[in-house]
């Protein structure tokens, strides 16, 4: 049913994404999918890496973490964002059509006082659900 499964994450939160990635690998061994792990970075210095090259290597030693503990094929794609604060969900919804990704397992955020005010602070997984070609699963 699925060959191509995204999974957006945050290097910097990876610790928080133990559902989502356990979701991912555990339909990529029902479907004989394989999983892509999209990270975005800026080119500046943050937190993934001093450089676009240096987030590349830890997003690929994050891969290759998930492939050995879940025993699934992974690949990683790294977008180098001018602001990635901003264009987010825009650089994560290119990815997914730019891999040809047929389903996204995406982690939530906690719901919480903020959500109240959702307008103010839309979340990347509705925006995800509701713009991206492929099917779209958000996990708490």
């Amino acid at each position: 049913m699925y060959k191509m499964i995204a999974v957006p994450v945050d290097l910097a939160h990876a610790d928080k994404l133990k559902k989502a990635i356990d979701t991912s690998a555990d339909l990529a061994k029902l479907y004989g999918a394989q999983v892509t792990y999209i990270g975005v970075t800026a080119a500046a210095p943050g937190s993934g890496g001093h450089n676009p090259d240096e987030y590349r290597t830890h997003l690929d030693a994050f891969a290759a973490e998930q492939a050995k503990a879940h025993g699934i094929g992974v690949a990683t794609h790294a977008v180098v964002s001018h602001d990635p604060a901003a264009n987010l969900d825009r650089d994560l919804l290119a990815a997914v059509d730019e891999i040809g990704a047929d389903l996204v397992v995406m982690a939530s955020h906690t719901p919480g006082a903020v959500d109240r005010f959702w307008h103010l602070w839309p979340s990347h997984g509705g925006a995800m659900a509701t713009h991206a070609t492929a099917s779209v699963f958000v996990v708490r």
